[in-house]
């Protein structure tokens, strides 16, 4: 047997593994270095409000195609700041959210189903549009029922339950978080920065740790706290990489209620 022709053909096929290994960390960098994969372009809802183009979004990232209803880690509840929200160009198609006297502070933008690694979206066509007597369970959550019913299409329909359901754990989510007192309904314009901002949610909020929250901004203005919670909303949940996707900016702008 010619052992050298043998070991050589294996140095071959060792390099041709190691190509192709190369070519796919080209193409996808995410493979092998997720921290490093580019973000999708940030979720607008279309004539909805609480959204904002220029919000650094959470990452698209679905196991193995399509989402499965009922199969993530943990829930992100994303609340909008929504005078901040008012400042960005989404806010001409806001209707009523932005109106003078309307008084809104924190309004709920949505309640994610989350991967430790981004998260899935739109996951199947059963129950798409909710019923009225589901919708009335959202009343008073979020800015607009159309709000409520894009979230049911794009998040909700994740959950694995049905939109009653759903909404009624969008609730039971928001009643659990104490809103810090200096957000409660400020008349005046505040500066605050970024880590200021999850100290204050984490003082207010006893069971809620550094890494389990962040906070977005476009720009300089303050347009949402996302805060992270265990798949039974139990508890809350750490996600270092909703936390790392937080402000780029020292000082935060908090625009006063309308």
């Amino acid at each position: 047997m010619n052992f050298k022709r043998r070991g050589s053909a294996n140095r071959a096929g060792f390099s041709r593994v190691l190509i192709g290994l190369g070519s796919l960390a080209w193409l996808w960098p995410g493979l092998f270095c997720p921290a490093r994969a580019a973000p999708p372009a940030a979720f607008v809802g279309p004539n909805h409000g609480a959204s904002a183009a220029t919000i650094l979004p959470l990452r698209v990232q679905a196991r193995g195609g399509a989402g499965t209803p009922g199969d993530f880690d943990f829930y992100v509840l994303s609340l909008s700041w929504s005078s901040g929200f008012c400042e960005t160009p989404a806010a001409a198609r806001a209707r009523g959210q932005c109106d003078t006297g309307v008084n809104l502070g924190f309004v709920v933008h949505g309640l994610w189903p989350q991967y430790e690694h981004g998260y899935p979206s739109d996951c199947g066509p059963g129950a798409r549009y909710p019923s009225r007597i589901a919708l009335e369970s959202a009343q008073g959550l979020y800015p607009s029922e159309g709000l409520a019913r894009y979230e049911w299409r794009k998040h909700g329909t994740c959950s694995g339950k049905s939109p009653t359901d759903y909404f009624t754990d969008v609730r039971r989510a928001r009643e659990s978080i104490v809103i810090p007192t200096p957000f409660a309904a400020p008349k005046e314009q505040q500066t605050w920065t970024p880590i200021d901002i999850a100290r204050a949610f984490i003082a207010a909020n006893p069971r809620l740790r550094p890494g389990m929250l962040g906070v977005a901004c476009a720009g300089s203005v303050l347009q949402e706290v996302r805060i992270c919670f265990s798949k039974d909303l139990r508890d809350f949940h750490a996600c270092p990489e909703v936390s790392r996707q937080g402000c780029r900016v020292r000082d935060v702008s908090v625009p006063p209620l309308l």
